[in-house]
C-alpha cells in the first residue's frame, strides 16, 4: 500500500480573536457565579456537538481557568478538575474525552498550539508542555508516585511524591505512550507509541519501547548510535 504525505492542519491553522462577546460572557460569569457554579454550567455543554456548545465549553472555561487564550478549541466530553490551576495558550486543542486532573495547590501550564488528542489522560499536578507540543490519542502522564512507606500500609494510604514533568517545544508524544513522573522529554523530541517514559529524553531524540530507550536522532538513519 502506498503511503500519502498531506499538509499539516492544527499548527498551521489561523489563530483568530475570539468574538467580544464571549470574553464579555466569561468575565461576567467568573464575577457573578462560584466555581462549582461554573462547573455545573459547564457539564450542561460538555457533551454537545454543536457549534453552540462549542462556544459555551470556551466560555466556561474562560471563566473557570487561571489563563486561556484565543482560538482554542475543546472538544467533547472533555474532564477538567481543579481548572483554576491551569494556564492554557493560544490556538491549544484538547480532543474529546480527554482528561486533565488538575490537583489543589498544582499547576499545569499548556504552550500555544498544544495538541491534546482524544482520551488522554494529563495527571496535571506540575506539568508544562511547552508550544507546539503534540499529544497523541491515549497517551499519559502521571505526575506522582507513592512512596510506598511505611510497608504495613496500603501502598495507596501511603504519602505522595509530586514531581515535575516538563515537555519542550516541538516534541511529540505518541499514541498510547506513557510519561512518568519526573521525566523531561526535550525540545522536539519523538516518543513512540505505546512508550513507557522513565528517564529524561534528550532533544531531537526519538526514543521507543517499554522501557523508553533511545531508538535515533531524527534525521538520521535508523541505524544511527547515540
Amino acid at each position: 500500500m502506498t503511503a500519502r504525505t498531506i499538509p499539516a492542519t492544527h499548527a498551521l491553522r489561523p489563530l483568530v480573536d475570539d468574538p467580544p462577546f464571549e470574553t464579555d460572557m466569561a468575565a461576567h460569569l467568573r464575577a457573578e457565579f462560584s466555581p462549582a457554579q461554573l462547573a455545573e454550567l459547564l457539564d450542561r455543554f460538555a457533551a454537545g456537538s454543536g457549534a453552540f456548545d462549542a462556544t459555551m465549553r470556551r466560555v466556561c472555561w474562560r471563566a473557570l481557568v487561571r489563563r486561556m487564550g484565543r482560538s482554542v478549541c475543546i472538544g467533547r466530553g472533555v474532564i477538567l478538575t481543579h481548572p483554576e490551576t491551569f494556564s492554557i495558550g493560544d490556538g491549544v486543542f484538547v480532543g474529546d474525552h480527554a482528561v486533565l486532573q488538575g490537583r489543589a495547590g498544582g499547576g499545569c501550564v499548556l504552550g500555544d498550539r498544544v495538541w491534546i488528542g482524544p482520551q488522554s489522560f494529563l495527571d496535571a499536578r506540575d506539568l508544562v508542555l511547552a508550544e507546539n507540543v503534540g499529544w497523541g490519542p491515549g497517551a499519559k502522564v502521571l505526575g506522582s508516585e507513592h512512596t510506598g512507606l511505611p510497608l504495613e500500609e496500603p501502598v495507596i494510604a501511603t504519602a505522595l511524591v509530586i514531581r515535575p514533568v516538563r515537555v519542550g517545544r516541538g516534541a511529540d508524544i505518541g499514541t498510547g505512550a506513557v510519561l512518568l513522573p519526573g521525566v523531561t522529554v526535550g525540545e522536539g523530541a519523538i516518543v513512540g507509541a505505546g512508550a513507557v517514559v522513565a528517564e529524561d529524553v534528550p532533544a531531537r531524540a526519538v526514543v521507543a519501547g517499554v522501557p523508553a530507550r533511545f531508538f535515533r536522532w531524527r534525521g538520521k538513519d535508523c541505524g544511527s548510535e547515540v
